[in-house]
C-alpha cells in the first residue's frame, strides 16, 4: 500500500476540512483497492467461476445453486471487508485531524468539548461539578440483530490490525508482501469459516459473546479514556487539580432480559452473574501479574514513607507468608506489597470458583477493599518520588477496578407487565382465598391500585411463603429472591435496575415494589421503609409516552418511592423506547413524542424534587433510534441530560463500536463528550424560546401520524407485510435466543419491533424510517404557503431535532430500492392488496423525496453527506443484485412448502442473502 496524501500535508499548514476529506477519501480508496485485490485472489483460488458475477459483469444465474451460494458468500465477505476498511479510514482521519489541526479540532473528543466549555465561560468548578454528577452507562443487549459469530469478529480484528500496520513506512518490500499475504489468509479464513449458525445460540453463548468485547478491548479502554480526559483538563484548566470519579461504566441485559424470552431463567441469570464476576477477576489477576513484574523499585535507591511501610507490614502479617515474600524480593517493597495483593486476589478467585475451604477473611469481600490497596500502592510510589510509575502503572489498574468493580457490568433485569401483573394476581388470589380461576381486579382499576397500596403500607412480621402460585408466578417471585440472595451472598453491586416494559399504569410500578417487598428487598425488616432495588418504568408506545408525565407525577408522590429513590442515588431513571414508538406512530411522530415526553418528565422531576434521568432504548437502524451519537444527543431537550445518559447498544452496534480498541475508545469518548457538551450548552439553549418551532413540529407530527396510521391500519397490510418480505424466514436464522413474537401471537400489535424493522429493511421498502414524512411536509406547505416553507427551512438550520429528523429520513430514502421493493410486492398473491398497498408506498416515497429536497435545496438525495454517499456508492450495486436474487429465493423457498429436502437446499442461499443485505446496510433490525 503506497503512502497516501495524509502523510504529506505540510506540518506548518492547516488544511481545510474538504482537503482532509479528500485525503481521507484517497486513503480509503487505497485500502479498498488493496482489499479488493486480496479478495479477488481468494476468489480465484476458491471459486474462480464466480468472478464475472462478483464484479457485476453478468447477472447471477438463479438456477445454479453453487454459483449463487458462492456469489452471495463473496458479496457478504466483501461488505464485511468494506466495514473494516471504513473503520480504519475513520480512525486515521481522526488522528490526522489531531496531528495537523490540533486536538481541539477533533469532534467528539474531550479537548474539543472543553474548548467549547471555555467558550461558554464554564469555570473549573462547574466542570468538576459536572464530572461529580456524571453517570454514563452504555448497556449491551442481546436482541436478535447480530449475525456475526465471535470467530468472525476475531478475523475482522486481525485484518483491521494488519491494515493499521501497513500504514507504517518502515517495512521492506519483502515484509510488506508478507503482510499482504497475511491479509489474504484472513480473507480466506472468512471464506472457509461458516458464517451461518448451525443452531440457535443459547443465552450462555450470548453472554460469552458480550464478554468477548470486554476481554478484547473494553477493560483497558477505561484508563485510556481517563488519561485523555486528564490531559485535556490540564490543557484547558492548567491551574486546577481535578478529581476524576468513575463516571463511565457498562451495563448489560444479556442474561437478565426475560421480556419475551423464556430461556432467560433464574438459573441462567445466576450463571450470568458468576460469569461476569469470573471474567473481571481473572482480568485483574493478569493485570497484577504484569504489575508484579514491573514494580522492581528498590528501597536502596529511593526513600519509602512510614505510611507505606506500615501498610506493607500489615499486609505481610495478614498474608501469613511475610517472611517468604520478603526473602523472595528483598528490598523491593512495592513488589512485596503487590505480592500480598496478588495472593488475596487469587484467594478471591478460588473462592468464587467454588473452593469453600478458603476463609472469606483471606479474600477481597468487595472491590472497595481492592481499590483501597491500589490507592495505598499508588500513594506509596508518589511519596517515593516515583509518581510517573504510579501514574503509568498503578493508576490505570485502579481506574479499571473503580469502573468494573467485581462484576464487569451491572446486570439489568427486564420483564413485561403481563408477567409481573400475572404474578401479583396469583398472590392476590392466595391472600384473598380465591380459587385459581378467579379474576383479579383489572390492572387499570382503582380497586387494584388500592390493594397494592394497602399491601405496601402493611408491615411484615416475616417474609411470606406463598403456597399456591403457578410455575410462572413462582419463577417471577423467585427472580426477586435471587436478587436478594446475590446482594447478600455475592455482590451488592451485581445487579443494575429492574426495567418494567410496557408500563401503562401507576399500579404496574407499585406492583414491582410489592414483589420486591415480599422477596425481602427492603432495607427494613417490616418492608415499609425503602426498596433497595432501583425500579425503572419503560414507556414504549405513543400513548404511553404521552401519559408518562402524569404517571410519574403520581408515582413520585408516594413516600415509599421517594425514600427508595433518595437512598439509591437521588435520581429516578425512566426508560423510553424508540422501536415500539416508531412501529406505533412512524418515524417523525416517534421522535417528536419522545422529545416532548423527556421535556415534560424533566419538569415533573424538578417539581417533585427528584431529578429524572433517561435510559434510551435505541437500536442500530434509524427506525429503532439509531443515529450519529453526537447529533442524537444534541437533539435531546434542554435540561434532560444533565451529565447522565444510559443507552442500549444492540446487536451489530456492539461489534461496530467495540470490537477494535481504537474505535472503542473513540466511541466511548464520543458518548461522554456528547453528554458533557449537551449539559454545558443546556442552560443557554433553555433560554431560547422557540414556540413556533414546537408548534410546527406538533402540526407535522399530527399529519405524519395520520398518514402512517393510514398505512398501518390499511386492510390487508399484514398479509402484504408477510408475503412481500422474508419476515417468516427470519425465524430460521439462528441469530438470537429470543423468539420473534411475544407470547406466540401473530398479530401486528404483538410482533416485536425488531422483526418489523427487519422485514421492511430486507425488502428495501424501509417504510419505518420515512413513511408519512412526505405527506406531512406537503400538507404543511399547502396550508402555510411560503411562510411555512421559510419556517421549516429555518428550523432545518436552527433546530437540532428537526435537522436530525430530516437528515436521517434523507439517508434512509437513499437506501430504498424501488425495483427490489416492486419485485417483493409481486410475491403478494392478492393483486388488489398488492397494487393498493405498494401504490401507497411508492407514491409516499416519491413525495417524501421531493419534499425533503425542497427543504434542503438539493436536486439529488444525500449529496450533502459525502462520506455516506461514498459508502453507499460502494455497496448499492451489489445490494441491488442481492435483493433481486433474494426475492427469487424467497419465492422458490415458499413454493416448495411440501418438499423439505428442496427447501433445505434453498435455505442456505436464502439465509446468506439475508446476511449479505444486513452486512451491506450495517444492521439487521
Amino acid at each position: 500500500m503506497n503512502e497516501t496524501n495524509l502523510h504529506f500535508i505540510p506540518e506548518e499548514t492547516v488544511p481545510a476540512d474538504d482537503q482532509l476529506d479528500a485525503a481521507a477519501a484517497a486513503y480509503a480508496k487505497q485500502i479498498v483497492d488493496l482489499l479488493d485485490e486480496q479478495m479477488r485472489a481468494v476468489i480465484d483460488f476458491r471459486a474462480p467461476e464466480i468472478m464475472p458475477y462478483f464484479v457485476g459483469e453478468q447477472p447471477v444465474p438463479d438456477d445454479q445453486r453453487e454459483i449463487l451460494v458462492n456469489s452471495l458468500q463473496a458479496w457478504g465477505i466483501w461488505f464485511q471487508l468494506l466495514n473494516v476498511a471504513e473503520e480504519n479510514t475513520a480512525m486515521r482521519r481522526r488522528r490526522q485531524t489531531e496531528k495537523v489541526r490540533g486536538p481541539d479540532k477533533v469532534p467528539g473528543t474531550f479537548s474539543n468539548v472543553l474548548a467549547i466549555a471555555k467558550e461558554n465561560n464554564a469555570t473549573a468548578e462547574e466542570i468538576q461539578a459536572l464530572l461529580d454528577r456524571a453517570h454514563i452507562r452504555p448497556t449491551l443487549t442481546a436482541h436478535p440483530t447480530e449475525a456475526k459469530r465471535v470467530t468472525v469478529l476475531e478475523i475482522h480484528r486481525r485484518i483491521y490490525l494488519l491494515l493499521f500496520e501497513l500504514e507504517g513506512t518502515r517495512w521492506t518490500p519483502r515484509e510488506r508482501q508478507r503482510m499482504l499475504e497475511l491479509v489474504r489468509n484472513e480473507i480466506d479464513l472468512l471464506w472457509l469459516t461458516g458464517e451461518l449458525r448451525l443452531e440457535k445460540p443459547t443465552v450462555g453463548l450470548e453472554v460469552a459473546w458480550g464478554l468477548h468485547f470486554f476481554e478484547q478491548s473494553l477493560f483497558e479502554r477505561i484508563p485510556e479514556l481517563m488519561e485523555k480526559l486528564e490531559w485535556a483538563l490540564k490543557q484547558h484548566y492548567p491551574d486546577h487539580e481535578f478529581n476524576l470519579p468513575p463516571f463511565f461504566q457498562f451495563g448489560s441485559w444479556i442474561g437478565g432480559d426475560r421480556d419475551g424470552n423464556p430461556y432467560v431463567t433464574n438459573d441462567v441469570t445466576r450463571q450470568t452473574l458468576l460469569k461476569n464476576r469470573h471474567m473481571v477477576l481473572h482480568h485483574y489477576r493478569q493485570r497484577f501479574i504484569s504489575l508484579l513484574h514491573k514494580l522492581s523499585v528498590s528501597e536502596n535507591f529511593t526513600p519509602i514513607s512510614d505510611e507505606f511501610r506500615h501498610a506493607l507490614e500489615e499486609k505481610l502479617v495478614a498474608s501469613g507468608q511475610g517472611e517468604h515474600i520478603t526473602q523472595r524480593n528483598p528490598g523491593e517493597v512495592f513488589r512485596q506489597f503487590m505480592t500480598c495483593v496478588m495472593m488475596r486476589m487469587q484467594a478471591t478467585i478460588d473462592r468464587a470458583d467454588g473452593n469453600d475451604s478458603i476463609p472469606e477473611t483471606a479474600t477481597y469481600t468487595d472491590s472497595d477493599d481492592l481499590i483501597h490497596d491500589l490507592d495505598v500502592l499508588e500513594r506509596g510510589l508518589i511519596d517515593a518520588s516515583c509518581g510517573h510509575l504510579a501514574k503509568s502503572l498503578v493508576r490505570p489498574v485502579r481506574q479499571e477496578v473503580e469502573a468494573f468493580r467485581f462484576r464487569t457490568v451491572r446486570l439489568d433485569l427486564r420483564e413485561n407487565t403481563t408477567v409481573t401483573n400475572g404474578t401479583l394476581a396469583a398472590i392476590w388470589r392466595e391472600l384473598n382465598g380465591k380459587p385459581a380461576d378467579a379474576e383479579a381486579p383489572a390492572t387499570d382499576s382503582q380497586e387494584w391500585l388500592d390493594w397494592i397500596r394497602e399491601r405496601l403500607a402493611e408491615p411484615l412480621d416475616e417474609l411470606p411463603e406463598f403456597k399456591t402460585l403457578d410455575e410462572k408466578s413462582e419463577s417471577t417471585l423467585g427472580l426477586f429472591r435471587l436478587i436478594r440472595d446475590i446482594r447478600e451472598q455475592l455482590d451488592r453491586e451485581a445487579f443494575g435496575n429492574f426495567v418494567l416494559s410496557m408500563t401503562q399504569n401507576v399500579s404496574d410500578i407499585l406492583g414491582i415494589y410489592l414483589l420486591a417487598k415480599y422477596a425481602g428487598l427492603y432495607n427494613d425488616r417490616e418492608g415499609v421503609e425503602s426498596c433497595v432495588l432501583p425500579i425503572v418504568p419503560l414507556f414504549e408506545t405513543i400513548d404511553d409516552l404521552q401519559r408518562a408525565p402524569e404517571m410519574m407525577k403520581e408515582l413520585l408522590s408516594y413516600q415509599v418511592l421517594r425514600r427508595s429513590v433518595k437512598n439509591q442515588g437521588k435520581v429516578q431513571e425512566v426508560m423510553i423506547g424508540y422501536s415500539d414508538s416508531n412501529k406505533d406512530g412512524g418515524f417523525l411522530t416517534s421522535n417528536w413524542e419522545l422529545s416532548k415526553a423527556q421535556a415534560r418528565l424533566t419538569q415533573v422531576g424538578e417539581e417533585a424534587g427528584i431529578p429524572i434521568s433517561f435510559f434510551h432504548g435505541r437500536g442500530g437502524s434509524v427506525s429503532r433510534g439509531g443515529a450519529p451519537t453526537g447529533y442524537a444527543i444534541a437533539a435531546q431537550p434542554p435540561g434532560s441530560v444533565q451529565g447522565r445518559m444510559r443507552i442500549t447498544e444492540q446487536g451489530e452496534v456492539v461489534s461496530s463500536k467495540y470490537a477494535n480498541q481504537g474505535t472503542a475508545e473513540y466511541q466511548m469518548e464520543l458518548l461522554a463528550t456528547s453528554v458533557f457538551e449537551h449539559t454545558i450548552k443546556s442552560p443557554e439553549e433553555g433560554k431560547k424560546q422557540r414556540p413556533e418551532f414546537d408548534e410546527a413540529l406538533e402540526a407535522l407530527s399530527g399529519l405524519a401520524y395520520t398518514a402512517y396510521r393510514g398505512l398501518a391500519e390499511q386492510e390487508g397490510l399484514v398479509d402484504y407485510y408477510q408475503a412481500a418480505s422474508p419476515v417468516e424466514e427470519l425465524a430460521l436464522m439462528n441469530i438470537g435466543s429470543r423468539p420473534a413474537r411475544r407470547f406466540g401471537a401473530k398479530s401486528l400489535n404483538d410482533l416485536r419491533a425488531i422483526p418489523w424493522v427487519f422485514a421492511w429493511t430486507q425488502n428495501r421498502h424501509i417504510v419505518t424510517g420515512w413513511y408519512g414524512v412526505g405527506t406531512a411536509l406537503e400538507s404543511f406547505f399547502e396550508v402555510r404557503g411560503s411562510e411555512g416553507e421559510e419556517l421549516l427551512k429555518r428550523m432545518f438550520e436552527e433546530s437540532s431535532l428537526f435537522r436530525l429528523i430530516i437528515d436521517e429520513v434523507e439517508k434512509t430514502l437513499s437506501l430504498v430500492d424501488m425495483e427490489v421493493s416492486r419485485a417483493y410486492a409481486d410475491l403478494v398473491p392478492d393483486a388488489e392488496v398488492r397494487e393498493r398497498i405498494f401504490g401507497m408506498i411508492e407514491q409516499e416515497y416519491n413525495k417524501t423525496c421531493e419534499m425533503v429536497m425542497r427543504i434542503t435545496d438539493e436536486t439529488q438525495l444525500a449529496t450533502r453527506f459525502k462520506k455516506f454517499s461514498r459508502r453507499l456508492g460502494r455497496r448499492n450495486p451489489i445490494l441491488n443484485r442481492v435483493g433481486q436474487s433474494q426475492v427469487q429465493l424467497v419465492e422458490r423457498f415458499r413454493a416448495r412448502a411440501d418438499d423439505n429436502d428442496q427447501k433445505l437446499d434453498d435455505l442456505v442461499p436464502l439465509l446468506l442473502s439475508i446476511n449479505c443485505v444486513s452486512a451491506g446496510l450495517g444492521w439487521t433490525g
